[in-house]
């Protein structure tokens, strides 16, 4: 019987999509399941995107360039330079989603055998794409004590290794929310341009910084024309998840030729959902300002509900629209388990991710979860209900470690 290949056998299960058949089963019985396992927003897609689609005069729906339409990628243009960032028409390449984006990075940078360096926990789906590129993921730790903020730069020097040729990074971050501020990103691409390495800067949730903050983009630093290589998608920006466009932007034309050809495999981005696309690079700022006090209204309300709960660890994200979470359990994959086959409240719970699926380290995330902040007010108040009463009845809850015996720990 023919075997399976290594990449096919080490691919891991999606981390926000490990609870679905359980999640499935308990609406077959009826139950309503409040999804906060993955960033899915169930805010409207603005309706000049579809409308764009519904009218777009096209009579035989052919290829695109394989770089992208010249008119979304002027669109683009303007886009990136009203958000402050330097990228020229030519320093993009349209991709079918940032999923192709962040794929086409590791194969332009890295060979197969290099080493990329990820602050954990990290989007768990960096994994697969590490696998199907050939390369390592190394990590350094970051700490929910801290609110997970970017680890020392010696953690970094010290997993240096002549493999290494890039760090990868997701701001704001997918899953902890996290926003690097200039200060950090500056050192981190000190770090780079010292030992020849690339920056891959993942932003898909640019927009979304909360209480005032905005992101910087890599892209805007000085002296990282050679070294940064932004990572985009229009799939949270606009609520489009469904449409699949992104873009890898760099000012190393070297690295843009490089991708370039590796985007020539698929022919070409998806034509429709560029229609789409260059209809939302039209939309007004005040799109954001909306869509951006929503979600801080949702992360509030998250936030307040957690950290009320007994034995509930829980930052405040500064960006996105996720939080990791302590919970007082035994094993949050098995409580997320049981959250979908044991309980109820009123006939409702709530699915979540277990947040081992972050880190690459054995044992880290344990007792976390990643929740998304991305349905509506009150059934976000609703599965937080579910999810106070369930932490009560859990067999294998838990009490938290007293502070000082945590901080010794990870002082150690």
């Amino acid at each position: 019987m023919p075997v399976v290949s290594q990449r096919g056998q080490d691919m891991p299960v999606s981390p926000f999509r490990k609870l679905l058949p359980y999640a499935e089963a308990a609406r077959r019985q009826g139950k309503t399941v409040y999804p906060l396992n993955i960033g899915q927003p169930d805010v409207l897609t603005p309706p000049a995107l579809l409308e764009a689609v519904r009218t777009a005069d096209v009579a035989v729906l052919g290829y695109a360039p394989g770089a992208g339409t010249e008119s979304y990628r002027r669109k683009l243009e303007a886009y990136y330079q009203r958000a402050g960032i330097p990228a020229r028409y030519d320093d993009i390449l349209v991709t079918t989603a940032g999923s192709e984006a962040i794929l086409f990075a590791l194969l332009t940078c890295l060979n197969p055998g290099d080493e990329v360096i990820i602050a954990e926990p990290f989007y768990g789906t960096y994994t697969a794409f590490a696998i199907a590129a050939g390369v390592h993921i190394v990590t350094v730790t970051a700490h929910i004590e801290d609110g997970f903020a970017l680890p020392p730069l010696a953690d970094f020097e010290a997993v240096i290794t002549p493999r290494t040729r890039a760090v990868l990074i997701c701001n704001p971050s997918n899953p902890t929310g996290y926003v690097y501020t200039r200060a950090e990103l500056d050192a981190l691409l000190g770090l780079c341009k010292r030992h020849d390495l690339y920056l891959l800067s993942d932003e898909a949730y640019r927009e979304y910084c909360y209480d005032g903050a905005q992101a910087t983009s890599a892209l805007s630093l000085e002296g990282g024309e050679e070294h940064v290589v932004l990572l985009d998608t229009i799939s949270k920006r606009y609520s489009a998840c469904g449409a699949r466009v992104g873009a890898l932007v760099t000012r190393n034309p070297e690295v843009w030729q490089a991708a370039f050809h590796f985007g020539q495999m698929r022919i070409c981005p998806p034509v429709l959902e560029m229609i789409a696309a260059e209809a939302a690079a039209d939309l007004p700022s005040t799109y954001f300002d909306e869509t951006r006090a929503e979600y801080q209204a949702r992360r509030d309300l998250t936030v307040r509900r957690l950290r009320a709960m007994p034995g509930v660890t829980c930052p405040v994200p500064g960006g996105a629209f996720y939080v990791v979470a302590r919970l007082p359990v035994d094993d949050a994959e098995t409580f997320g388990q049981w959250l979908l086959e044991d309980f109820t409240l009123n006939n409702q719970t709530l699915m979540l991710s277990p947040a081992n699926g972050f880190y690459q380290t054995p044992g880290l995330g344990r007792q976390e979860v990643r929740l998304a902040y991305v349905i509506n007010q009150t059934d976000l108040a609703a599965a937080f209900d579910c999810l106070a009463q369930a932490l009560l009845e859990y067999p294998g809850r838990v009490e938290p470690a007293p502070a000082a015996f945590v901080e010794a720990a990870i002082a150690s």
